[in-house]
């Protein structure tokens, strides 16, 4: 049967690539046709876990459970032991691939088409599938864009030099050469190009700026990440950060190294003496933390402009970088804000409508004087006046007092009640546009069902996840139960606030604690408990019990 090189024989595929097309027809083994179609080759890089197209799609919350959801005739990764010479390929994933080849052949980045370009092809399909990666903010631009920054590409303006390695530096031997090099600015006035002598002043000048800013940024970036590390004590943030270092280093390689030392010249530095009395008073934790990321910012700017006159992709590069370290810092700047906001919130409870409005004021108002550290407001079945209603009497309640007030899945009634918190579900409005609606003062909740969703989350700027379902609940009904295997993993690489939730009682205390989450949502256990107050402060008890030694 053909396969994909013999759809392409003039291309080479990665080994990520293959793997992935075996995989993608191992999940199509179950198919009448046995074609393998653009849904099982998303589902075969998905398999791969670790490689970037995978990475791409995590980033995004795309999980292969997410895509078995969605085409639930998927087969399974144990169906069989094909290989991609087993399986034909669909008339839409021939032109996927079909695509991306062409677009690797265009741009040159890589001698093998990678699972990047795989992942590129079908983004770009008019398909379901296309469609539905699209939907979810895999665009064809995007995944162009993590190509560029992994690979480097093809500028217009490097036509006349398209052989060349990436980063080759330029030869500062002879006065030929480094003409060739720099921009007509180089010369001072746009006029006639440097003579020899010149050029050369002028190289040593900006090897020594590209040196200076390579290590501010990399001190800065240093500073970062020991604060996430051992402040924050957030495990999958410190490891986006070790990969950003990683990308950093890996892109300073482009110009050399010993380079950089012959240049550099500390001693003669005329800003080593110029210094403010701010520049060495911290206020507090996270005055380092901002310093150090707008060092690390500034650094890459100063970096991305000189590196274009060497290397117009490294520049790009660079300047991706630079981007990245925006969303880094708004990730990091708001997990310290919510452990801030929620340091002390341990017992969350959600509150239905009740039968009446003075029904519920009365229990909301027990709750609250039983210490609960937030109440949700969660009815489905409540009109939009009623609920309201109810959501401006919480608010009254809650007012001055120690209890934060949250609504489940209406950020416009969160909006318009002034409530503290909003919370969201996978089905929900996505963070982005509930953030744009209630702006950046209202804490934001995430419900996850499983780690991916739970780093996407992180990524996206929740300020606390609710992770679950625990065990069966008797409020809502769910087809898997991941229980307190998802706690562990949750508690062993996020710092983010996380609550547990589903069918907890006190019961279920001591065992949601042994996992490392030291916060619990509950309903039932509460509100229909026959002294909702006493059950709440019972709670409230067990839930502070001091966490065991390492």
């Amino acid at each position: 049967m053909e396969t994909a090189n013999q759809f392409r024989p003039d291309v080479e595929f990665s080994p990520g690539a293959r793997r992935a097309l075996a995989m993608a027809a191992r999940c199509s083994s179950g198919r009448q046709s046995g074609e393998i179609t653009p849904q099982a080759l998303l589902a075969g890089l998905l398999g791969q876990g670790e490689c970037r197209a995978a990475v791409i799609l995590q980033s995004l919350g795309i999980t292969i459970e997410a895509v078995r959801q969605r085409w639930p005739d998927l087969g399974s990764f144990d169906d069989g032991e094909r290989d991609e010479s087993d399986g034909s390929l669909a008339a839409e994933t021939r032109s996927s691939i079909d695509q991306a080849a062409d677009w690797l052949a265009e741009h040159r980045q890589t001698p093998e088409l990678t699972t990047e370009h795989l992942l590129w092809g079908l983004a770009s399909g008019p398909d379901e599938l296309g469609r539905w990666l699209r939907s979810r903010g895999i665009e064809p631009g995007m995944v162009e864009q993590e190509l560029f920054r992994f690979h480097g590409h093809l500028q217009p303006d490097d036509a006349a030099r398209e052989n060349e390695p990436i980063g080759e530096p330029i030869d500062a031997g002879s006065s030929a050469d480094v003409s060739a090099g720099w921009s007509a600015e180089s010369s001072g006035d746009g006029g006639e190009p440097p003579t020899a002598m010149t050029a050369q002043l002028d190289l040593s000048g900006v090897l020594r700026v590209i040196d200076a800013a390579a290590n501010r940024g990399r001190e800065g970036l240093r500073v970062v990440e020991d604060y996430v590390r051992f402040v924050l004590d957030d495990r999958h943030l410190t490891e986006r950060l070790k990969q950003f270092r990683h990308d950093f280093a890996a892109l300073l390689e482009s110009i050399p190294f010993e380079w950089r030392l012959a240049a550099r010249e500390t001693q003669a530095d005329v800003g080593t003496e110029l210094s403010t009395d701010d520049e060495h008073r911290r206020a507090r934790p996270d005055a380092v933390l901002t310093a150090n990321f707008c060092r690390l910012q500034e650094s890459l700017r100063t970096l991305e402009e000189f590196a274009k006159l060497f290397n117009s992709r490294l520049a790009a590069g660079l300047e991706q970088l630079r981007y990245a370290s925006y969303t880094l810092q708004r990730v990091v700047a708001l997990a310290r804000r919510s452990r801030e906001r929620l340091d002390a919130a341990r017992l969350y409870v959600l509150l239905d409508g009740r039968a009446t409005l003075d029904e519920f004021g009365r229990l909301a108002g027990e709750l609250v004087e039983a210490g609960v550290d937030v109440l949700q407001l969660r009815d489905k079945r409540l009109d939009d006046r009623a609920l309201l209603e109810r959501a401006r009497r919480l608010r009254e309640i809650t007012q001055d007092t120690d209890t934060l007030f949250a609504v489940n899945d209406r950020p416009d009634v969160a909006l318009l009640a002034r409530a503290d918190a909003v919370h969201v579900g996978q089905e929900e409005l996505s963070l982005k546009d509930v953030r744009a609606l209630v702006g950046p003062e209202m804490l934001v909740g995430v419900s996850v069902h499983n780690i991916d969703q739970a780093r996407a989350a992180v990524l996206d700027g929740a300020d606390y996840l609710g992770v679950g379902p625990t065990f069966a609940s008797a409020t809502k009904a769910f087809d898997d139960y991941p229980g307190p295997n998802l706690l562990r993993a949750v508690a062993s690489e996020i710092s983010l606030p996380a609550f547990a939730i589903g069918g907890i009682d006190r019961d279920h205390v001591p065992e949601v604690l042994a996992t490392g989450i030291r916060r619990i949502a509950v309903s039932a256990a509460v509100v229909e408990a026959p002294d909702p107050p006493a059950a709440a402060t019972t709670l409230k008890t067990l839930l502070q019990q001091p966490e065991p030694r390492a």
